[in-house]
């Protein structure tokens, strides 16, 4: 099972949140009360008249000192807060874990994800309560998997909501228009992908915008098991999105389990900030990648 760090931030931030603010508001005027009480009687006046010796407040500082779960809480509240809405209002990480999106993103990168690109959502609910924009054609999206939502996906959206989808012969058919492809020389995998060396490599370009996809012309169009695209064309229905990966017959994707309903979208991928591969020959870090951009 995995871990549901959204579910933990949240219940950590009000667990933390509400001891101290119980503390605040029932406990700690109390203790103060009752530390200035006995730091002031019981004894004579310090000379000139400073108030009670000064052993005296201590003791009475330590007797009143405030709990030490009320400390951490205090100590941690702010932090765990500050996480939570940076991993749900601005940028998450995420590590790609397979080769479905070659050679755009490769096993090892860990990425970054803007949260706002398409609106604000409440954690754990994944309600959208600030509408900021839609994903575009191109666009490189993390998304909980729709067959089972505590899996975090990636893949490109190569068709918007009313657009008529289809793949044939290795192109991408949109709206009756086959996506342009330029041919490039064979590619060539390193570390983990290195299993991938000698598939065909071309530039494909949707509304403008072009990115690298990979291919092998001997795989069928359809991954076995796979039947969206059948029958022929789909259109894709309101609030929802159908997305490939970029290494097109290594990957499960919309071909397979259909569209991706708008309130399954978490963000948009726009920058790697480190590649850690354990397959690569040497060193595992990939300092070439560090800081590339996501197109």
């Amino acid at each position: 099972m995995s871990f549901d760090f959204p579910t933990f931030l949240v219940a950590a931030t009000a667990l933390t949140g509400g001891i101290w603010l119980v503390d605040a508001l029932a406990f700690a005027p109390r203790r103060r009360r009752l530390a200035a009480e006995q730091a002031a009687g019981g004894g004579t006046e310090a000379a000139g008249g400073m108030g009670a010796p000064a052993g005296q407040a201590e003791a009475a500082r330590r007797r009143y000192r405030e709990p030490v779960i009320v400390e951490y809480a205090r100590s941690f509240f702010p932090v765990i807060l500050a996480v939570l809405l940076l991993r749900s209002f601005l940028v998450e990480p995420f590590r790609i874990p397979s080769g479905s999106m070659m050679p755009t993103l490769l096993v090892g990168d860990f990425i970054l994800v803007n949260k706002f690109a398409y609106g604000l959502r409440l954690p754990v609910l994944n309600t959208k309560f600030v509408d900021l924009g839609e994903p575009e054609r191109g666009d490189v999206v993390v998304f909980r998997f729709p067959q089972d939502e505590s899996i975090d996906y990636i893949k490109r959206v190569v068709a918007v909501p009313g657009d008529q989808v289809y793949y044939r012969n290795k192109t991408l058919y949109l709206n009756g228009e086959p996506a342009e492809q330029v041919p490039l020389p064979p590619y060539v995998g390193e570390g983990s992908g290195q299993g991938h060396t000698g598939a065909l490599r071309a530039v494909e370009a949707i509304d403008g915008m072009e990115h690298e996809i990979l291919i092998n012309p001997r795989a069928r169009d359809l991954p076995p098991g796979c039947t969206v695209l059948a029958d022929g064309p789909v259109t894709v229905p309101d609030e929802a999105y159908f997305v490939m990966g970029d290494n097109r017959d290594n990957s499960n994707d919309s071909r397979c389990w259909g569209f991706v309903p708008d309130g399954n979208l978490v963000g948009k991928a726009f920058a790697i900030w480190m590649h850690w591969d354990g397959g690569r020959d040497g060193f595992p870090v990939a300092f070439d990648r560090l800081g590339d951009v996501i197109h």
